[in-house]
């Protein structure tokens, strides 16, 4: 049977069932390629068998396209380097000096440092002695002795302490060829042994001291506010005793009490070396301002002194011990702790650890010092004027001698429990005139104030320095607000 052309009709259904299919297979094109997670394997499969076909030609033309276009680009962008000629050339180097004398600064460039010492660095630690040291690198106590008497002032080899450093240089038979210490923050010191007699080369260094400002508020303890202020220890206690003479800071501290501060820090080559001085304060305690300000007067005394140049230092220190808690007051009648009967308590006993150090009330002289009854180990005081200060149960005196004078805050003794006591503890009586007064309330003298030759020169450093601490405790009080 002969094939004929199909029927009109049917012919025009084919052509459309054809239409349709280009039409679906472009919409599916489209959205594919809108459809981040479409993949062109997943696709080309379940399209139609004809849409197949007219999709891998696609793929051929494109993979033509991009064989053709692909390697004009690349070698539009690509460096040629085949035809570039490279030429060497020889330069002469610059003649070296006929001899080390012709250019010194070359010559000691060009030596191999055989000569420079090969330090050995030992850190004196808690208990350590020099001598032990020495000990420690194989040296014997004749190189320390010839250390020592190398000096005219031979202090920093004497006085020790942890955390100090010696450099030592030693051959290889076990000599010191040298030893270098600091004999102070801005002086180093090198003792050079290599030529049998001992030399000494002393290297300035030069110091940098950084000011800065802390504010602190006292909601457990004088420590931990410094502390939270960003204050070490030992700046804490010097803002203390600075307030000393006026703030019994183991009675008469309160939460919210509040201070402010100026000081300094030392340093040496960009590193912190330790804390510096206070330099001016405020402390509010118990609602009233104390201010201390550091002024060098023209007798060379460097003292702190209030807005208006009157000196805080008094006669006498309100507190002898530092940082403790008072045990028992002045009174006129009490149960004796040890006698368990009722007696007169004629001073004030601070409870502190055995070994506290014990300072002098006031400049004064030594009238006795020994065992005397109940007070145990004791020292009294004879200060200028009717005044006198006894410290009793003593573990221990520090040096002195009776008929001595020692000056105001200078360690007489030691805490401890000798004679009728339960604890460790200071007894402290104060007298005027052979009477007994209370330590805590009796008023103590001041001194004179900078005569107006000095105050000028006073005013003119302590308005800069108040200012900022007035900006110091606005800003503070605008931040709790």
């Amino acid at each position: 049977m002969s094939e004929t052309n199909p029927p009109p009709q049917h012919a025009n259904h084919i052509a459309s069932q054809e239409s349709l299919r280009r039409s679906a297979l472009t919409s599916e094109f489209k959205r594919s390629l809108r459809n981040q997670t479409w993949t062109f394997i997943r696709n080309v499969a379940a399209a139609p068998r004809r849409g197949h076909w007219i999709l891998g030609g696609s793929v051929v033309l494109l993979t033509v396209l991009v064989g053709v276009i692909m390697p004009t680009f690349a070698s539009a962008t690509r460096s040629d380097s085949a035809g570039t000629a490279l030429t060497t050339m020889q330069l002469p180097l610059p003649p070296l000096p006929a001899s080390a004398s012709a250019d010194a600064a070359i010559a000691s460039l060009a030596a191999d440092g055989s000569n420079e010492p090969d330090w050995k660095i030992a850190v004196v630690k808690a208990g350590q002695s020099l001598s032990d040291i020495f000990r420690e690198q194989g040296l014997g106590p004749g190189d320390l002795q010839r250390a020592v008497d190398a000096q005219a002032d031979a202090t920093a080899l004497r006085r020790i302490r942890p955390g100090d450093e010696f450099a030592f240089d030693i051959d290889a038979s076990g000599s010191l060829r040298a030893l270098r210490f600091d004999r102070s923050d801005a002086a180093r010191v090198t003792l050079n042994f290599a030529t049998g007699t001992v030399t000494e080369s002393v290297q300035d260094r030069a110091l940098e001291r950084r000011v800065e400002v802390a504010h602190g508020v006292i909601n457990s303890s004088l420590f931990d506010a410094g502390d939270q202020a960003g204050m070490s220890d030992l700046m804490t206690l010097r803002l203390a005793n600075a307030f000393g003479y006026d703030i019994d800071f183991a009675q008469d501290l309160r939460q919210g009490d509040s201070f402010s501060v100026i000081y300094d820090q030392v340093y040496r080559d960009g590193e912190r070396l330790h804390g510096g001085d206070i330099i001016a304060a405020t402390f509010t305690n118990q609602g009233k301002r104390y201010t201390a300000i550091r002024f060098t007067n023209a007798k060379g005394e460097t003292l702190y002194y209030t807005e208006d140049g009157r000196p805080l230092r008094k006669a006498f220190l309100r507190t002898p011990v530092e940082f403790t808690r008072i045990s028992s007051r002045f009174s006129a009648g009490r149960m004796h702790p040890v006698l368990g009967k009722m007696r007169a308590h004629r001073g004030v006993d601070y409870a502190a650890p055995s070994g506290t150090p014990i300072r002098a009330a006031g400049a004064g002289k030594i009238i006795y010092r020994g065992k005397q009854g109940g007070y145990g180990n004791v020292v009294i005081l004879q200060h200028q004027g009717k005044f006198t200060t006894l410290y009793g149960h003593m573990s221990r005196f520090a040096a002195g001698k009776v008929g001595q004078h020692v000056s105001q805050g200078q360690v007489i003794g030691y805490v401890g429990m000798t004679g009728l006591a339960t604890g460790p503890h200071l007894h402290y009586e104060f007298r005027l005139a052979g009477k007994h007064r209370d330590p805590l309330t009796v008023t103590l003298p001041k001194e004179e104030p900078l005569p107006a030759s000095e105050l000028a020169r006073f005013n003119k450093g302590s308005g800069v320095l108040l200012a900022r601490l007035k900006m110091v405790d606005a800003v503070h009080l605008a931040r709790r607000d």
